[in-house]
């Protein structure tokens, strides 16, 4: 299978903005395993401000544009070098692309990036791909790295697109706040209903919630790609998701039947 995973800030990082280590070396080390059993692995990996945040000690994620973006380029670089190092360990190389929402509206820049991506996957390497935050601005930004998750999975043709948070899919009612709340395995249509289930942003250092995500699962629902949202804090959990066991939410398009 052609697998995108998407993983959100909360999953890279402490509260701190500093890099959780355990996680992130189990995260690469379970991509490269599936991609030597021969998936084709393509990375959606927010967190370039909120380590920029961290390597430079700020107090809280910055409000103002420029000092988003020069945390944004900070945290970029740390980023890839630490994706580069683990991925390495386990001989895959990694290729960086960083984009806006002009990247894939205007029609050659969007060619462009589908030809590189593609040719980036037939020469096995193994695509980081993040939104271009030190120069993107609300006229040209995605927004958040669900909806970029999204674009990039039905844009390569990938089977699934997996949304790795801080929580284990989509339930009933905000789990935080009620106990009663119980997890919903499997979607087969974006109802209004379900549609009603979505809060707001889960955490203080990421963009997104489940608004993004029901977002994302549209997108991908609605070209033949099948979606899943579960909790990042278990990477391991990518061997069963990606086997078609249940694991978290999983939104099943039209084309087939979530396997």
């Amino acid at each position: 299978m052609r697998i995108v995973v998407k993983v959100g800030t909360s999953t890279l990082t402490h509260s701190t903005g500093k890099l959780n280590i355990r996680r992130v070396e189990s995260l690469c080390k379970v991509m490269s395993d599936l991609k030597n059993a021969g998936h084709e692995m393509v990375l959606v990996s927010s967190g370039a401000i909120a380590m920029g945040v961290g390597k430079m000690n700020l107090q809280a994620k910055p409000t103002d544009m420029p000092t988003k973006q020069a945390a944004a380029a900070i945290g970029q670089c740390e980023l890839m070098y630490i994706y580069d190092k683990l991925f390495s360990e386990y001989h895959h190389t990694v290729a960086q692309i960083l984009l806006t929402g002009s990247d894939v509206e205007d029609p050659q820049r969007h060619r462009n990036f589908q030809n590189t991506m593609f040719r980036l996957l037939e020469m096995g390497a193994l695509p980081v791909i993040n939104e271009n935050d030190t120069v993107a601005t609300a006229e040209i930004a995605v927004g958040d790295n669900d909806t970029l998750g999204a674009i990039v999975a039905v844009n390569i043709r990938a089977d699934l697109l997996i949304l790795m948070s801080d929580i284990d899919g989509l339930y009933t009612a905000d789990p935080r706040k009620d106990p009663e709340a119980t997890l919903i395995p499997r979607v087969e249509r974006l109802t209004d209903e379900i549609l009603s289930l979505a809060g707001g942003s889960g955490t203080a250092l990421g963009t997104g919630g489940m608004v993004t995500k029901l977002h994302a699962a549209r997108i991908c629902m609605d070209d033949g790609c099948d979606i899943v949202i579960t909790n990042g804090s278990r990477p391991k959990d990518l061997y069963d998701i990606a086997q078609g066991r249940a694991v978290g939410t999983r939104f099943v398009s039209a084309r087939g039947d979530g396997q």
